[in-house]
């Protein structure tokens, strides 16, 4: 039947209210549809979106069902594939109801187009429906209905045209009670110097005015995640057809004037183009690039603070960011390179143990990390690394290298360079550190070119003044001339790098200018020369920072090139796996205390070592008039700021970068707790409850508590804190493949072993999710609630794929000089 090729959005209201209150239960309702749909990916639902459907309950007007129904319509998500999903989960009430309800469906298929006519000559009007058996046309001008000729079919023919048929039509088509309206179509006339004789079937034969655009689509910037809709609209007689084309090749869902994207990912990056043509003319539309990035920085005012001793406010400047305000060129036509994968290492230090404490890394690794999502790079940010746990870190890094794949380092906290060679500093180093407290760069570029690495980026965010304390010269290992390796330092060498002070948050200077450009579809030397001459263009930063640049990259690399790697791969499967258990989250939990209250525990990934946990109250007794939930005796092992726990919004928990408005804002309050430090958890997240009620009737406070155990979330599984042995600090660490073949449904259960150190990983994971499921790192960074431990879209918890830029116009920014750092 045609019309089982409609959307979900065709049905009505009614219709879909009737749906959800079937689908509104747990035996066999959204939740079952959720995975039955999931096994086409366009619908697949995140956790988050699974969340935001289960928490509709806690409103009174809430439906689960109506809201995964309102995401499914959002995808375009077919009657057809929704009735088979229906009949896989035997959903029979759903089925029979559906069944019958689509055959009195009516659908618009052929809509009736503008024209231009000539006085005596012919213009025919088509629009046509599916539906059921009988369906009847009533044509209208204006509000007058039209009675006479043609008005009641599907095709109305004016001839001899004449000026009263100049006017705006609309058909109405309907069956019984159910009806539906056409779009408007316009006749207008064109001047002539007389009328044509009987009835002419086109318009000036041969001659250009018989086809006239009228409205051409529009380039644009759009972000991941965001609708796109193009438009492209063309006078003539005989109607109008539309093709469109993206990047030269032919969209064939896309036949109508409008082009509409529910949901833009970095593909749909490009230049768009629309064919018009009827029986006698083809016109093309101008191009509409479409370019898929971060927000623009908005204009602000800049001090300058210097930070020593005698600290005060040298002068002020108001320029702002002005000259970053650009538009971002187009994407280049043609990609000549592609990647076997992609992934990424950020770390940013801030508390540091025995020097200045950095405030904008935090915020600049949630930056970097949503624009690198963007271009499908796999991500592991991590905050606060000490000696340890960085050398560690990077080892588990090398770890996801191969032949091909894109490698991202970024680091960003203090630093300096001796002898050529860039020392990151962890937070744990001595006041007098030397490189024997530290990760040299150039040892871990080494290391990483090894691998036969597609590309090697490297980005700095760091000072580069010289250590006094440091007399040693590091030699590291001999790089090949074909290593593809990109440098991008903050600032230049013996010079500090800077961060920009806000009330809140901070930004460093290099991230600001970075992220306007990073997602560009250039070659990489290219799009971080932009950087460069827009940092040299601003008049705060000249003279004070500049980026560097070195590379020995002698091919047309782009951090957006396209994943393209062989089936089944081992070493594809492999690196998903490890990427994956960085980012697994523990179920949401629901507990019950005998004095009859219902606790619900959720938990949300800020970073990959930085976790929120929420308690909300489900049900309480009538009896107890007042009951909250709080967290306590958590191990040492991880960081928690006891007077920011237990609160109830994110910003007192000390979220600086979630927003309640971004979680979904149910009837009941929750409270929230952030964990940080993860990656020092050396046994499973034990932690107790702790209820405090009190009934209507007693005036003290009565205590339950209840002690709960939730696995190594996150970046813990890991076990960063332990040495690696030194076979996995060299080349040869890198796994076998040999003894870890992943099938491609394997699960975490069956996964061998990729080194020593990830063997207790990998069976440390539970569940049945395969690992198909987890290589989605590019999904937009919202805040997530996780009620499975595996989850297709690991991401982390973040208010936005961009800091609010464009809601700061009126926040002063600080240009601090952070003692031995740039801290942005």
């Amino acid at each position: 039947m045609e019309e089982w090729n409609k959307s979900v959005s065709s049905l009505s209201e009614e219709v879909l209210a009737r749906l959800s209150k079937m689908l509104d239960n747990t035996t066999c309702g959204w939740r079952q549809l959720a995975n039955a749909v999931s096994e086409q990916p366009k619908f697949r639902c995140s956790e988050s979106e699974l969340t935001s459907c289960s928490l509709q309950v806690l409103s009174s007007a809430g439906s689960p069902g109506r809201t995964l129904l309102a995401r499914l319509a959002d995808r375009s998500c077919s009657l057809d594939f929704l009735l088979n999903c229906l009949r896989k989960m035997d959903h029979q009430e759903a089925v029979h109801y559906l069944t019958n309800t689509l055959a009195e469906l009516i659908q618009i298929t052929v809509q009736p187009q503008t024209q231009q006519a000539t006085v005596g000559g012919k213009v025919v009007l088509t629009c046509r429906a599916a539906g059921p058996p009988g369906l009847s046309y009533q044509w209208f001008r204006g509000k007058e209905e039209i009675l006479d000729g043609t008005g009641n079919t599907p095709e109305l023919v004016l001839c001899p045209t004449a000026l009263a048929h100049q006017g705006h039509y609309i058909c109405r088509v309907h069956h019984g009670g159910n009806f539906i309206f056409s779009q408007w179509a316009h006749v207008r006339f064109l001047q002539t110097a007389g009328p044509s004789p009987g009835c002419s079937s086109s318009l000036f034969p041969g001659s250009a005015s018989g086809l006239r655009i009228i409205q051409q689509p529009q380039s644009r910037a759009v972000s991941e995640g965001d609708s796109l809709f193009l438009e492209c609209k063309a006078e003539a007689n005989p109607p109008v057809q539309y093709e469109w084309y993206h990047n030269m090749m032919p969209m064939t869902q896309h036949k109508t004037c409008s082009l509409k994207v529910p949901c833009v990912t970095t593909a749909h990056r490009g230049q768009y183009k629309c064919k018009m043509f009827n029986l006698y003319h083809e016109v093309w539309s101008d191009t509409a690039t479409i370019i898929i990035g971060p927000s623009s920085i908005t204009e602000a005012s800049w001090v300058e603070v210097d930070r020593g001793p005698d600290s005060q406010e040298v002068r002020r400047c108001e320029p702002g960011l002005s000259q970053l305000q650009q538009t971002v060129k187009p994407p280049s036509s043609v990609k000549q390179f592609c990647a076997t994968d992609k992934v990424a290492l950020l770390i940013g230090n801030m508390n540091y143990h025995y020097h200045t404490q950095l405030c904008a890394p935090i915020a600049d690794v949630h930056e970097l990390t949503n624009l690198l999502r963007q271009m499908d790079f796999k991500v592991v940010s991590l905050l606060d690394l000490n000696w340890q746990e960085m050398h560690s870190a990077v080892t588990e890094f090398l770890l996801l290298l191969d032949k091909g794949v894109y490698g991202l380092l970024y680091f960003a906290g203090h630093g300096y360079e001796n002898y050529g060679n860039s020392f990151m500093v962890p937070i744990d180093a001595p006041a007098s550190y030397t490189s024997d407290h530290c990760l040299c760069v150039q040892n871990v570029l080494t290391r990483m070119q090894e691998k036969k690495t597609g590309l090697n980026v490297l980005l700095l965010d760091m000072c580069r003044k010289r250590n006094l304390y440091d007399d040693i010269i590091v030699q590291p290992g001999l790089l090949k001339v074909t290593a593809n390796i990109v440098f991008g330092y903050a600032t230049c060498v013996d010079a500090e790098a800077y961060e920009v002070k806000r009330k809140d948050v901070s930004n460093g200077i290099f991230i600001s200018f970075l992220k306007r450009r990073v997602c560009e579809d250039e070659k990489v030397t290219v799009m971080l020369d932009r950087v460069a001459e827009d940092m040299g263009c601003c008049e705060i930063t000249r003279g004070r920072q500049a980026l560097e640049l070195r590379s020995n990259l002698s091919e047309r690399r782009s951090l957006t090139d396209q994943i393209e790697t062989t089936e089944c791969s081992a070493s594809h499967s492999a690196r998903n796996l490890q990427w994956a258990v960085a980012h697994v989250l523990p179920k949401s939990i629901c507990l019950q205390f005998d004095c009859g209250v219902k606790v619900q525990l959720g938990f949300a990934a800020e970073f990959s070592n930085v976790m929120v946990i929420y308690t909300r109250i489900l049900e309480k007794p009538q009896e107890i008039v007042s009951c909250c939930a709080q967290l306590t005796d958590f191990p040492e092992d991880v960081d928690i700021d006891l007077k920011q726990s237990n609160q109830e919004t994110l910003l007192e928990a000390g979220s600086l970068l979630l927003l309640n408005e971004n979680l979904p804002s149910p009837e009941v309050p929750s409270l929230y707790t952030r964990i940080r430090c993860l990656q020092r958890l050396r046994r499973e997240l034990t932690f107790a409850i702790c209820l405090h009620y009190t009934y209507s009737n007693m005036d003290d406070e009565v205590q339950e508590r209840q002690s709960v155990t939730v696995g190594k979330p996150l970046v813990s599984k890991l076990n960063l804190h332990e040495p690696r042995l030194p076979h996995a600090c060299s080349s040869s660490s890198s796994f076998s493949l040999n003894s870890f073949k992943v099938p491609e449904n394997s699960s975490y259960a069956s996964a061998g072993s990729a080194s020593d150190a990830w063997s207790y990983h990998a069976q440390s994971g539970r569940g049945s999710s395969t690992i198909d499921s987890l290589t989605s790192p590019k999904s937009a960074n919202i805040p997530e609630e996780t009620d499975s431990e595996y989850f297709d879209s690991p991401q982390p918890l973040v208010a936005s794929k961009s800091l609010p830029h464009s809601q700061i116009n009126d926040i002063d920014y600080k240009f601090s000089d952070m003692y031995n750092f740039h801290s942005h």
